[in-house]
């Protein structure tokens, strides 16, 4: 009754009072719900430091999949972290060059230190050794472990270094690269940090590119350095580059504004018309792009999304799941990965796919430095459509009667947190 005789009296009052009441309401239902979405990421964490505790588990479905001839290049895909790793270091061991390496996260454990002593043992035999890390991703990384001997030329990556660069937005992008990329010639690319959690308890996909190509890879890290340093300190070698329209590099650059894996996907989808396997780590897609997804279920293409059901980010799951409703009601399959997944990949159509770093949420799509490789290959799309299908082994299928009925908590969790969509 009293909000009933509050709102008659505001229709009573003058323009001045009406508008003024007006603001207040708005401000203080705008005051509410961030204090609720306040309240609910600190229970979220909560929770999730809990689930941190826990021992993570080892072992899931990862079958083995063979060499690709594409073009000039030689391609294999790396699902099982150990099995990258081992691959990764060969190729260090074997370089006669150069090496560069970039990666967002560097654990200080017994797999980034074994990368760190393979690295300083080629240094010392006169390889050229070039390391970028991210230094907002490695705060927690003893500082100790990221200070390296003269042979090897480090950068941790910091975009603000001065007090009047905190109100450009552009400065707060991560590098969130993986590459490895030896003598110019082979190279990894792929969703996998380096870390022992990441060896055995995390699904993810790297793709090695052995060939031209990889010179394309080199490039963008070089590209990269040279715009950090001075030119005493730049790097002066070059690989030649050859066009393959078989596979490019897509690579956002956040001071330049310009983000083209958000335009390959929506591209790729649209032009879909038999079948979409995407597999996201974080699965928080702007609105081209999830109703791409959605036009193409509804002109009967066979959509299929594979997520983690819990990951490392507890606020981005429950993001994530505020998509479920549409995705079941336009007829997209949604397949709940039973461990952690952090693998950014899709394939359309048997002939078309993608492997990177870049997840579909707001802070890839348009805020942090991502590459992504697109490869146009029925070969490699056959064996990522047998890896999709081998994933699905390790999950289960939400079905949309049952999460429509899903706990009316759950329902108003995901309404409350779902303006963090715009910043995640």
């Amino acid at each position: 009754m009293q909000l009933k005789q509050y709102i008659k009296n505001i229709f009573r009052s003058s323009p001045w009072q009406r508008r003024f009441s007006v603001r207040r309401i708005v401000m203080e239902m705008t005051g509410l719900m961030v204090v609720l979405e306040a309240i609910t990421v600190i229970i979220l964490q909560l929770v999730s430091e809990q689930r941190k505790q826990r021992r993570p588990e080892d072992g899931f479905p990862h079958p083995y999949l063979d060499e690709v001839r594409v073009g000039d290049n030689t391609l294999q895909i790396y699902d099982y972290g150990r099995d990258l790793y081992d691959a990764m270091l060969a190729a260090i061991d074997a370089a006669q060059e150069s090496i560069y390496l970039e990666t967002f996260i560097w654990k200080s454990d017994a797999v980034g230190q074994e990368f760190k002593e393979h690295l300083i043992r080629k240094a010392a035999q006169g390889v050229e050794v070039y390391v970028i890390f991210d230094r907002f991703g490695n705060t927690v990384v003893p500082h100790d472990f990221k200070v390296f001997p003269p042979s090897i030329h480090a950068l941790s990556y910091q975009a603000i270094r001065r007090p009047w660069q905190l109100i450009d937005l552009r400065r707060y992008a991560l590098n969130h690269h993986k590459l490895l990329i030896v003598d110019g010639y082979i190279s990894f690319i792929g969703g996998f940090n380096l870390g022992s959690l990441y060896a055995t308890s995390w699904r993810d996909t790297h793709l090695r590119i052995q060939g031209p190509t990889a010179a394309d890879l080199a490039q963008s890290f070089i590209d990269f350095w040279n715009r950090e340093f001075s030119a005493q300190n730049r790097i002066t070698r070059h690989y030649p580059r050859r066009f393959d329209p078989l596979i490019n590099l897509r690579a956002t650059n956040a001071l330049r504004l310009t983000f083209p894996i958000r335009d390959m996907y929506i591209q790729a989808i649209d032009q879909s018309e038999h079948s979409i396997r995407l597999t996201n780590a974080y699965f928080v897609p702007d609105g081209a792009l999830f109703d791409a997804l959605k036009a193409a279920a509804r002109r009967g293409v066979d959509v299929q999304v594979l997520v983690p059901w819990i990951s490392n980010h507890v606020v981005v799951d429950w993001l994530t799941r505020g998509y479920f409703t549409d995705c079941l009601k336009t007829g997209i399959r949604v397949f709940a990965y039973r461990t952690m997944l952090h693998a950014k990949t899709c394939t359309i159509d048997g002939q078309w796919s993608t492997i990177g770093t870049a997840n579909l949420d707001r802070l890839s799509s348009v805020g942090n430095y991502e590459i992504n490789a697109e490869i146009y290959s029925e070969a490699l799309a056959r064996q990522m459509e047998e890896l999709f299908i081998c994933d699905t082994r390790n999950a289960f299928e939400l079905k949309k009667d049952q999460w429509l009925r899903r706990p009316w908590y759950s329902k108003l969790g995901e309404r409350i947190l779902s303006p963090l969509r715009m910043f995640l």
